[in-house]
């Protein structure tokens, strides 16, 4: 749906939410929600989707008549599809998913051929008068790898991201829709903040994947940079920058910097905690959201503002807590709508600010995602429309 003062952004929420792995199962949830929640949010007006495919699903997307066939019913639903997320290749429901959602990384050709799947299939049901993202994994994953790896692991992702570009440059040149990646930032990741970010953007991909795409299509450098720039960007999540502890402000302004574009804002909170002489009291609130199926990265800041990495929330809390630390920021997604619960609390102020920092930027790309809802405790968990109109009616606000 179009929102801002000049109505030209775009908000949607990721479907990212809804179990499925099939298309018949995805398109039963599609089917089962959107409708519903238009008639709710936005009755008259065209209404935006964050579409969310796994491999298996975009693949059988695209054989026979499916693909004209969904998208002749998002034209009579009034439903229009602006932005995906390509983050998850696999199952993302039901299931142990944890550090299996960074599988295929960018160094597998899987990875590659799955996002261009999703790049045909969004150049097929994208309005014409819009621009479409894909959000995507940050690279890899670091626990994976030696230090010494990280050289190669960016070298082959830099190539594969350049190949991805071209396709996107192509399909724009034949079809007039614009279409660009959006590497999505996380805790632990390979580029996981800012300046890693930045980082790997200037002395990775506008080197080596320019360097490719130079010999494989007779580019001059500057013209590799600039397809690079127009068609690879970042998704900036607010919940994955608050549990870095960023400023919002300073990291946007350092992409406007180094010329890196942002294609698409993810908005989510993170579980954030304060520590007095409560410990155990806390400890014990946040044994509820320790559950089996996600990664929930924690980031410690202590008195000095150094900041200590636990891989998830389990390992945290069994952890030896040093007697200075001052807070926890948890990659766990609650909902955006609540800002504190019991002794906990959210990132929610980032959202805000964010948002604000955002509102005159020319980023028009806004996707509400709190998939947590399953593995929420039962005190923040309702009915799963109800919530994400929640989600919405709390967003707008903020527009």
């Amino acid at each position: 749906m179009k929102v801002g003062k000049d109505q030209d952004k775009h908000l949607t929420y990721c479907t990212n939410i809804h179990p499925g792995e099939s298309w018949e199962e995805v398109l039963i949830q599609l089917k089962a929600n959107l409708p519903e929640l238009k008639s709710r949010l936005s009755p008259d007006k065209s209404f935006g989707v964050g579409l969310r495919l796994s491999e298996e699903a975009a693949g059988d997307l695209l054989e026979g008549d499916r693909l004209e066939s969904f998208k002749e019913w998002l034209e009579e639903e009034n439903l229009y599809v602006f932005t995906m997320n390509g983050f998850p290749y696999g199952s993302f429901h039901g299931e142990r998913v944890k550090d299996n959602v960074y599988k295929p990384d960018w160094t597998d050709r899987k990875r590659l051929e799955y996002t261009i799947n999703l790049a045909e299939i969004l150049a097929e049901l994208l309005p014409e008068d819009i621009d479409g993202g894909i959000s995507t994994s940050p690279l890899s994953y670091k626990p994976w790898l030696e230090e010494v790896e990280y050289e190669e692991v960016f070298r082959i992702s830099s190539r594969h991201l350049a190949e991805v570009a071209f396709k996107l440059a192509q399909i724009e040149q034949q079809q007039g829709k614009e279409l660009h990646i959006d590497i999505e930032p996380e805790p632990d990741c390979l580029i996981e903040n800012t300046q890693e970010t930045v980082d790997f953007f200037q002395h990775w991909l506008f080197k080596a994947g320019a360097a490719q795409l130079a010999v494989d299509h007779s580019f001059s450098q500057e013209e590799a940079v600039n397809l690079l720039k127009r068609h690879i960007r970042v998704c900036y999540d607010t919940c994955h920058f608050a549990v870095e502890y960023e400023d919002p402000k300073e990291a946007i302004e350092q992409f406007r910097d180094a010329g890196i574009k942002i294609g698409k804002v993810q908005i989510s909170a993170a579980l954030k905690v304060a520590f007095d002489d409560n410990y155990d009291r806390v400890s014990s609130k946040l044994k509820q959201f320790e559950e089996d199926t996600y990664l929930h990265q924690v980031i410690e800041r202590n008195s000095e503002d150094s900041l200590k990495h636990y891989p998830d929330l389990g390992e945290a809390l069994f952890a030896d807590i040093n007697t200075e630390v001052n807070e926890w920021r948890i990659h766990f997604h609650v909902p955006i709508f609540v800002d504190q619960f019991d002794m906990l609390s959210s990132t929610q102020d980032d959202i805000v600010h964010s948002l604000e920092l955002f509102r005159d930027d020319e980023c028009s790309h806004f996707e509400i995602e709190t998939y947590t809802w399953d593995v929420l405790p039962p005190e923040l968990k309702e009915n799963i429309r109800d919530s994400i109109e929640r989600e919405y009616r709390w967003t707008l606000e903020q527009f």
